[in-house]
């Protein structure tokens, strides 16, 4: 929800449903929901309560203040929005305008309504409005005017049922409140994270639960689509799926938390959404392992503050990323480090893919950025693809199982040597985008993180000096070079803001070399850039200074619990149980 008390965007029953509301992306029309101060509102203060997603947000006026209190309870499988309008002095006059319009604001419902709800229809969507205020319609909206005063509450939900089903149970608004409330005070009151940052933490932790389709375990990179990386730019992604590339920072804070339900429903989608042939894998899948993910463009929508084009779906899924087989060998690795527990039948797809891998390494592909520019041979893809085969020898060496280590260790040291030669620039000392490339890449900073190099080696801090030179001349990280002057890798005009992962990438690489001062000041600004509820996005704008991009953005609060837990002393956790049993596997 906005300070302004409107809720702008809301996809249910799924992260990637057709949008009910879609104002984000062109204005109320598209639809909304307000529930605020009918007239002057004078002051605006929002918070999260204490380790949950409820949220408060106060507004004052002349004439007294209220409290607006929304949450989605756990009850009814996230269909329903809770608002609750309590008063807390004097009296204030407050207006509802609930504009609803069914598949990302194209479809006007049809509406109806009795003394009990409001029913509107469109398709196969319904959404049903509870409440004791009286609303009626006006001008295709739904409306309500209504005065609330001290020690008053009014709640109202909004619920969304397949339109072919019967209408789902009334739901007591507050006490949904409470028992949401209480829900999440339960589930955070068990995170293991005791280190320097642990609210930071626990907050970006809260947000990767809230990511999580709960059916599949799945967790989406984000909620939203199309908000640019470039205020009026052509950078706008749709980011509601889920993405492989986060497996190992999904895990590595996850039982950092100490929550080793949530690293197992992680750990079973991606071995369900992973389940073909090896030259099959993906880089993205949708919240069940969906793989048609069909990227199209929304030519009714004007886009966020004018950026076009609105996109669904996400053409990356087609793409051959060389360095997510990297991500999944690692993922395997860390969960069996974990749990101490070997499974046969994951150990065998994991060989299987190690064979493809073998075969394709040398293969330029469309890197870690999914440009939509031709394919490179991108350093940090074939940096990826010596992960997979160092954790190969690594889980025959230390945990003891059946594999060719000699071979693979031949195959990783020739991915060694030739990326030492052909993605290093000895006359600037830094590694470089690509092979042959002059450009630079953040993600390069992933180098000793990896283990490839140690973060004190003369080539690592090259390439930290040279990032910090060329790539954050703000203090602000960007992904690579665009530009006039640099290649067209990405094939897309015009340029983007720092991207936020790679500024905490940045602070890990300079504490690993030892240069933790520079690190925590860093990390320090970049904490300074969440809103006021402590959310954060995927980049930021240096000019307008502000935060863009999707939001919030899983893979930013991934890299903010890595560098929290880097810098802040985080306690280890004991090793969880359950992890590879029967039922799934972590990796």
């Amino acid at each position: 929800m906005g300070r302004d008390g409107s809720i702008d965007w809301l996809c249910l029953p799924r992260f990637d449903s057709g949008a009910s509301f879609a104002a984000l992306l062109g204005g109320e029309r598209f639809g909304r929901w307000l529930l605020a101060p009918k007239g002057e509102v004078v002051g605006v203060n929002r918070r999260y309560r204490d380790g949950t997603l409820v949220l408060e947000t106060d507004f004052a006026t002349a004439s007294g203040a209220v409290r607006v209190v929304d949450c989605m309870p756990l009850k009814g499988h996230g269909r329903t929005v809770v608002r609750a309008v309590e008063g807390l002095s004097g009296e204030v006059e407050m207006r509802m305008e609930l504009v609803i319009r069914f598949d990302y604001g194209a479809t006007i419902p049809w509406v109806q309504s009795d003394e009990e709800e409001m029913l509107a229809v469109a398709g196969p969507d319904a959404l049903y409005l509870r409440t004791e205020v009286e609303v009626h319609g006006e001008q295709l909206r739904t409306v309500a005017d209504f005065t609330v005063r001290e020690g008053e509450d009014i709640p109202f939900t909004l619920t969304w049922n397949p339109s072919h089903q019967e209408a789902p149970d009334a739901m007591d608004g507050l006490w949904a409140i409470r028992h949401t409330e209480r829900w999440w005070r339960e589930w955070s009151g068990t995170c293991a994270f005791t280190g320097e940052y642990a609210d930071e933490v626990l907050r970006s932790l809260i947000v990767l639960k809230a990511l999580t389709y709960r059916p599949t375990g799945g967790i989406v990179a984000a909620p939203t689509t199309s908000l640019p990386e470039a205020i009026g730019g052509e950078r706008n992604w749709d980011y509601r799926y889920c993405w492989l590339r986060d497996a190992v920072l999904t895990l590595d804070a996850l039982m950092l938390g100490g929550f080793s339900q949530e690293a197992l429903a992680f750990g079973g989608w991606v071995l369900r959404a992973t389940a073909s042939h090896p030259s099959q894998t993906q880089v993205l899948y949708g919240v069940a392992g969906e793989r048609r993910l069909h990227e199209y463009e929304l030519d009714h929508l004007p886009g966020y503050e004018g950026s076009k084009p609105v996109r669904v779906g996400n053409a990356a899924a087609d793409q051959f990323q060389l360095d997510v087989f990297g991500e999944l060998l690692d993922a395997a690795y860390r969960g069996r480090d974990l749990t101490g527990q070997l499974a046969a039948s994951g150990w065998e797809r994991q060989i299987a893919l190690l064979d493809y891998l073998e075969e394709v390494w040398r293969e330029p592909d469309e890197g870690i950025w999914e440009v939509r520019g031709p394919r490179r041979q991108f350093t940090h893809s074939k940096v990826m693809a010596w992960v997979g085969f160092d954790r190969a020898v690594k889980t025959v060496e230390n945990q003891g199982a059946p594999g060719d280590a000699d071979r693979w260790r031949r195959v990783r040291d020739e991915i060694h040597e030739q990326v030492c030669e052909e993605g290093y620039d000895a006359e600037r000392n830094t590694f470089t985008q690509y092979y042959g490339s002059k450009d630079l890449d953040a993600a390069t900073l992933l180098i000793p993180a990896v283990g490839f190099l140690p973060p004190d080696d003369a080539r690592v801090i090259g390439t930290i000096d040279a990032i910090q030179s060329e790539l954050a001349a703000d203090g602000w990280v960007r992904r690579y070079s665009t530009g006039e002057g640099t290649d067209d890798v990405d094939g897309l005009r015009g340029e983007e803001g720092a991207f936020l992962p790679c500024s905490f990438w940045l602070a890990d690489a300079l504490a690993m070399a030892g240069r933790r001062d520079e690190a925590r000041d860093l990390f320090e600004r970049l904490l300074g850039l969440t809103n006021d509820v402590g959310l954060i996005s995927e980049e930021y704008d240096t000019e307008r200074g502000r935060l863009i991009g999707n939001f919030p953005q899983a893979f930013t609060h991934l890299a903010l619990i890595n560098t929290a837990s880097l810098l802040g002393g985080a306690k280890s956790m004991s090793r969880p149980t359950g992890l590879d049993g029967p039922h799934g596997h972590v990796v």
